[in-house]
């Protein structure tokens, strides 16, 4: 009897501390930091590390300040802009790229940029109708931008 009567008072007292405890609400909390501190923009996919001066166009900048990528982008939702993907790793480029914290240099502000393809800032790009892969057809803005000034960003 002592047994059925311990065995009773531990059933009841484990149905009671089931009665009473409250679900849990499962809450998660992102926090991607300050976006990376590059001179020519930096790529619109993890790790986000640094772009060389020529894969961004000057549509990505407005008066010399990046517009961002990946989850740092600010543009409008609509935006697509050029980007010249014999840059990107993607495609094999091994070249330098400029590290985090660095400077641009003055002497590549002249060099002229060509775009093959088209990003939206969010990871998606090569918009068929904008701007064939590789090919120079579509919209060339040639260095405008939707305020129709010119941009000295590098």
């Amino acid at each position: 009897m002592n047994r059925f009567r311990t065995l009773s008072l531990v059933a009841g007292a484990a149905l009671a501390l089931s009665a009473t405890a409250r679900p849990a609400h499962a809450q998660i909390a992102i926090s991607i930091g300050e976006p990376p501190a590059c001179p020519y923009g930096y790529y619109d996919f993890a790790p986000y590390e640094c772009a060389p001066y020529g894969y961004y166009g000057p549509e990505w900048f407005v008066d010399g300040v990046f517009i961002g990528a990946g989850p740092w982008f600010h543009g409008r939702r609509e935006f697509r802009g050029h980007v010249d993907n014999r840059f990107d790793p993607h495609y094999g480029y091994r070249g330098p790229r400029p590290a985090r914290g660095e400077r641009a240099e003055r002497s590549m502000r002249d060099l002229r940029f060509h775009g093959n393809e088209m990003r939206d800032g969010r990871g998606h790009g090569d918009f068929h109708g904008d701007r064939e892969r590789g090919g120079e057809r579509g919209d060339d803005r040639g260095g405008h931008d939707e305020h129709g000034g010119d941009h000295d960003h590098h």
